[in-house]
């Protein structure tokens, strides 16, 4: 199963505990829908990224969406030439949403793009020609192939790129040579390496679980002064795939979700947050649908 498909399915259980709020959440996602089929950023243009989110918004509530606009604004990028990295396997997990049914007009050609962005050392990063690769281009490069169905070249090199990213404290962080771990870049790597069936040392778990605040929610880093809904979600999905339990934190982070949440439907990404979004929201519903179980 994919990373993206077994996120879905952890999300589609947040209904159980949003209740009646669940259609606030629909019609929110409808309204960051905009006329060309893709959806908003914050400053309310169609944007790859948030699309992702949009999406997978309403795949977790298994609820239909015009895709015929959709396909089209995805069209419009063709084979993803002019587009950064981040956005280039945005345009692969899109059109992954449509499934056989639709299957991507260049696959092939997306993931040549994605391999141009391949560093020295066997993993990736979001600038082209680099030495060293960083947690989060090789967590989404994974996810590019596997959404158009490709074999990712090298897996054992970017593996081993991986290795340099872990941190003195038991951790990784996003790119080499820090002191100490951050939540996002562990859990991705922790989610990238179980996807890839290499085991992780199980005293990582210690590590996530150390990073959960007295108020609820999980931390960034070590250092960071309050805890944000992405190291939350991300964190919650890496330990639950480890199969360590968070049942002591659950109280508490349910109560800071809550503290998140907002009458429109959607969810804050922190608590000095004062927009809301497709991608933050989504976070909400992967968060609760860990919590849920």
């Amino acid at each position: 199963m994919s990373m993206r498909l077994e996120m879905l399915q952890v999300a589609r259980l947040a209904r159980k505990l949003l209740g009646e709020s669940t259609e606030l959440v629909l019609a929110f996602l409808r309204r960051q829908q905009n006329d060309d089929g893709g959806f908003k950023d914050r400053s309310g243009k169609s944007d790859l990224y948030y699309t992702v989110f949009g999406l997978d918004g309403f795949s977790a509530f298994q609820t239909d969406v015009r895709k015929d606009r959709i396909a089209n604004f995805l069209r419009c990028y063709g084979d993803g030439k002019g587009l950064d990295f981040v956005h280039l396997c945005c345009l692969a997990r899109c059109w992954s949403t449509f499934g056989p049914a639709e299957p991507c007009p260049d696959g092939d050609g997306i993931l040549r793009r994605i391999e141009s962005f391949r560093a020295r050392d066997g993993g990736y990063h979001p600038v082209g020609g680099s030495e060293f690769g960083t947690a989060y281009a090789a967590f989404l490069a994974l996810g590019a192939y596997q959404d158009l169905g490709g074999n990712l070249p090298g897996t054992m090199r970017l593996v081993q790129s991986l290795k340099f990213l872990e941190t003195p404290d038991g951790a990784w962080a996003n790119e080499r040579n820090s002191k100490t771990g951050a939540t996002n870049a562990t859990a991705a790597v922790v989610t990238l390496l179980r996807n890839l069936a290499v085991p992780v040392n199980p005293s990582v778990a210690d590590w996530l679980l150390a990073r959960c605040h007295p108020a609820g929610g999980f931390l960034a880093t070590r250092s960071a002064p309050i805890p944000d809904l992405l190291s939350t979600a991300t964190a919650l999905h890496a330990l639950a795939g480890m199969q360590v339990s968070f049942e002591h934190l659950r109280d508490r982070c349910l109560d800071f979700i809550d503290s998140l949440w907002t009458n429109q439907g959607a969810f804050h990404g922190q608590w000095t947050d004062d927009h809301v979004d497709c991608e933050y929201t989504y976070y909400g519903l992967l968060a609760l649908g860990h919590l849920s179980l």
